[in-house]
């Protein structure tokens, strides 16, 4: 980061509780910096095999979905006084965050999505992106009710 640059901070944004709060965050941290945040909210179509084609009536729901749940999110983060910009992009989750995070000074995601196993301390995209992110990275978690949270 330049002398005249915002520090530029990439937020992971996909519905679930550690990404909200991970945005919420981001934003804290740009406050702190007078830098902005891009929120960033990947989409894929769904796997469909031969002759499943029919699950598919409409394409456009699917991005659709991801705008309407990252301006939802968007919605209920205190961002006063902080620029934040919003991308929907297809493409996997990891492989989006980390082409979104190429000029990034930061990049921070929850430690868990929507799928896989809820037991898992870190999700298969935040555990891809600590690997081969251009960035710094912070990874937000939930409080559990063992250790004095949720």
């Amino acid at each position: 980061m330049g002398g005249d640059e915002e520090f530029r901070i990439v937020a992971g944004v996909d519905g679930s509780a550690p990404a909200r709060l991970a945005l919420e965050w981001a934003v804290a941290e740009a406050r702190l910096r007078h830098g902005r945040v891009r929120a960033v909210t990947a989409w894929q179509f769904p796997p469909v095999t031969v002759g499943m084609e029919w699950l598919i009536r409409n394409p456009d729901v699917f991005p659709e979905a991801a705008r309407r749940l990252q301006n939802e999110t968007l919605q209920r983060v205190d961002s006063e006084g902080v620029t934040v910009t919003g991308d929907v992009v297809q493409g996997h989750p990891a492989d989006v965050l980390l082409r979104a995070a190429e000029d990034a000074d930061l990049l921070v995601v929850g430690s868990r999505g929507l799928g896989g196993f809820t037991g898992m301390l870190l999700g298969s995209v935040s555990t891809q992106i600590l690997h081969h992110a251009p960035c710094p990275v912070l990874v937000v978690r939930t409080r559990t009710r063992a250790d004095g949270g949720e």
